[in-house]
């Protein structure tokens, strides 16, 4: 039985180039190995946004985001979160196998604490509901960061707890798939992020993006002189270029009369062949709510089949219901 890999995407609008290169892309290659199920957490965003609107938007631009970077929901799951209702009776069995005292280590509660804000009761319970969103699918793997790890531990710790109370098999405890996202350069260098404002969607038109790609700071060499293939542009070129693509430019580089706007300019290019595509393609789903809808929604049809599969488990072996 191929085994199941389970990836949860926070509705935050359109991403960057670094959360595609550092995150989408790697996550769809990983279909080529898994089973896998992607979900749109909605209920995790209202932890923090407010606007309804907004969130709903938010959601449509995330779900046409994967199915045009390449995701197919004709073998892969896409769903909302919030349109499979088990997670919550499933979350609250897990608050029950967890201590207050874990919660209060969680890195997102801590953060929020040592800001000096108040949180709300939804960020410290944030761990139970995502341990939850991983449970109820008998998920295998999940893909994440290192900086994840303390999440995926604390589901592992609840999914046991559930299998030594009640019996081994009654959750599948999932494993962590450590993955090592390559390192997206923004403009300035550091690492690309919102926070930082030093990166651009990856659906700006062909004219806006050459724009964008003009703005990477590179070195001050002079035309003429020999210049090593390093820095933002030359690093950022190498996610997105052949092999022999990579030695051709870092060959006129070291040669002299090739200046960076002329790498800038071979960037754009192979940026552009990788992201026109996929622009055409969004534009034209996220044009059609309705369609996504049904896309979604068949998505959901799916996973529900999974999570009551596993909330018969989980009811029977704890003694609720007949």
């Amino acid at each position: 039985m191929q085994k199941t890999s389970l990836t949860g995407v926070k509705p935050t609008g359109v991403p960057h180039l670094g959360n595609y290169l550092g995150a989408i892309r790697p996550a769809l290659r990983l279909t080529e190995q898994y089973e896998g199920l992607y979900f749109i957490a909605d209920y995790h965003a209202v932890t923090t946004e407010r606007d309804s609107k907004l969130l709903r938007a938010q959601v449509y631009d995330v779900a046409a985001t994967w199915l045009a970077c390449g995701l197919d929901p004709k073998t892969t799951l896409l769903y909302r979160q919030s349109d499979v209702v088990e997670v919550f009776e499933l979350a609250w069995v897990l608050s029950c196998m967890v201590a207050t005292g874990q919660l209060e280590r969680g890195h997102a509660y801590k953060a929020s604490l040592d800001a000096g804000e108040a949180p709300n009761a939804g960020v410290f319970y944030y761990p139970v509901l995502m341990a939850a969103d991983i449970v109820l699918y008998d998920a295998h793997v999940v893909p994440i960061g290192a900086d994840q790890k303390q999440h995926l531990e604390l589901a592992r710790d609840m999914a046991s707890r559930v299998n030594h109370h009640y019996g081994e098999g009654t959750v599948v405890v999932p494993e962590a798939l450590i993955t090592e996202a390559p390192l997206v350069p923004g403009f300035d260098g550091q690492k690309m992020s919102k926070s930082r404002n030093n990166g651009f969607s990856i659906f700006l038109p062909e004219k806006d993006l050459r724009k964008q790609v003009m703005k990477f700071v590179t070195g001050s060499e002079s035309l003429e002189e020999p210049k090593e293939a390093k820095g933002a542009v030359w690093e950022l070129y190498k996610l997105v270029a052949s092999e022999a693509e990579q030695a051709e430019l870092a060959a006129k580089l070291a040669a002299g009369n090739y200046g960076w706007g002329h790498a800038k300019q071979d960037l754009f290019e192979a940026l552009n062949r990788e992201l026109g595509p996929m622009r055409e393609r969004y534009t034209a789903i996220r044009a059609d709510e309705p369609g996504l809808d049904r896309t979604l929604e068949e998505g959901a049809e799916k996973a529900r089949v999974i999570a009551k599969r596993t909330m018969q488990r989980v009811r029977s072996a704890i003694g609720i219901g007949r």
